[in-house]
């Protein structure tokens, strides 16, 4: 309510009716107070594109990513994993993953008050990290649902090639049931209790990324190697469309990053940047690191580096500055390129598209990033006290993703081992997965 002082005229309706509209404001002001904070049609379209940025990063970019990187008789195979496993988690996510994961008061998991989405309205608000702004929270879900669709989609990078449709599946449903939505509680509802903790995880480091490892490589152990590996050559059979997946990824990583603030504020800015020139700083990293030591630098080797600088800022890309962005790329391309060929041929395990070299390493390294060039000493805009307290933290976040993760997914693993199977015959796995298991070619 507006009073223009200087429209009022001198006579006793005038004063009357000024001073019974002065009574009045407490009572308005009071009301306004008390109504309840709407959702800012900046946020909401924002988010909503950010959603359609990490759907396009699984479909088509992590489909193309991996796709390209088997051999050609496994493409179709490894596009219907990423399809078929994205699509069955968004509908659990809605059914029950958003009620376990973001509702109730423990600190482990959630109950099932939001089952089906009970109870939530287009009116339905979510809060964001500024006090008094909201998004609908129908936007919230569908945010989330891609980030628990997209990670178990990763994983199975990990046994690519070899495994059973029916038990790519099985391994999806209880994966994401026991191990991905424990730890998106622990670290990212308000009552999980590494976020009381302190835990720093803006997008997904160590519940995207560790998590999806560690799950990649524990698979990898449990269902054995590829038929022929060690002995027989298992190049990419379309490094196209490993760099077309790669860009895509790069380009819907904005939405995976940025849209984790849940505002389209000042501080959405910064993790753009950061998320920028962490993985420009990663390509060059390996591409140069790749070129010293095995003597050609590799467009495979650059789109890995590209995918490793992506994982590594994701969850310190809300407290890194941009130098500190650039250091943490350089830092995760020479050390993802090592894992992939140094520590992968050492321990002599067939992690086939590099799951765990990629995003797990990639991962902790972000995670503890996080704890030291967060820190304003070193030009992070973080506003915790210290870098050891708050590293030990990163640390605990670490350690709690890898355990879980890792033995999750052994029980999950052995389960499937012991009751429908997990790997096709040896004729089947020699003539390829795309013909026995769906039918089809690739190419004709």
């Amino acid at each position: 309510m507006r009073i223009d002082l200087a429209s009022i005229k001198s006579s006793r309706w005038a004063r009357g009716t000024l001073f019974a509209s002065l009574a009045l404001l407490p009572a308005l002001a009071g009301a306004e107070e008390a109504a309840p904070p709407t959702p800012d049609k900046g946020d909401t379209a924002w988010m909503l594109v950010s959603t359609l940025l990490v759907i396009m990063m699984a479909l088509p970019g992590l489909a193309l990513f991996y796709g390209g990187m088997v051999r050609a008789k496994n493409v179709l195979s490894v596009f219907m994993q990423v399809f078929v496993v994205f699509s069955m988690l968004t509908v659990l996510w809605v059914i029950y993953g958003y009620s376990l994961a973001f509702n109730g008061s423990g600190a482990w998991i959630g109950d099932f008050s939001r089952l089906f989405l009970s109870g939530l309205t287009a009116d339905s608000n979510a809060a964001t990290f500024t006090e008094g702004v909201v998004i609908p929270e129908y936007v919230f879900v569908a945010f989330q649902a891609t980030f628990a669709a997209i990670t178990t989609a990763l994983a199975v990078g990990g046994f690519a090639e070899r495994t059973k449709f029916s038990a790519v599946l099985v391994f999806a449903v209880l994966w994401f049931t026991f191990s991905y939505l424990p730890i998106a509680r622990a670290v990212w509802f308000t009552e999980g209790w590494l976020f009381k903790a302190g835990a720093l995880d803006y997008a997904g480091g160590t519940v995207v990324h560790i998590n999806a490892g560690i799950a990649g490589l524990v698979g990898a152990l449990v269902v054995g190697k590829r038929t022929g590996y060690g002995t027989v050559a298992m190049p990419p059979h379309n490094v196209p469309y490993v760099m077309i997946g790669a860009a895509l990824l790069w380009v819907g990583w904005f939405g995976f990053n940025v849209g984790s603030g849940l505002e389209a504020n000042n501080a959405a800015g910064l993790v753009f940047l950061n998320t920028f020139v962490c993985t420009a700083a990663a390509v060059m990293a390996w591409m140069f690191g790749e070129w010293i030591f095995r003597g050609k630098p590799t467009m495979l080797g650059a789109a890995s580096g590209a995918v490793a600088g992506l994982v590594a800022i994701t969850p310190s890309c809300g407290v890194l500055s941009p130098t500190g962005a650039i250091i943490l790329g350089l830092i995760v391309g020479l050390v993802c390129l090592w894992a992939v060929a140094g520590l992968k041929k050492a321990l002599g395990y067939d992690d086939s598209l590099d799951v765990f070299g990629v995003h797990a390493v990639g991962g902790i390294i972000g995670a503890l990033s996080c704890g030291i060039l967060g820190h304003p000493s070193l030009g992070g805009v973080g506003t915790f006290e210290s870098i050891g307290p708050q590293t030990l933290v990163q640390i605990k976040g670490v350690l709690f993703s890898v355990l879980w993760s890792g033995v999750v997914t052994a029980i999950i693993f052995t389960l499937i081992k012991f009751t429908i199977g997990l790997r096709p015959t040896e004729e089947i796995e020699r003539e390829g997965l795309d013909v026995a298991e769906h039918g089809e070619r690739a190419y004709d």
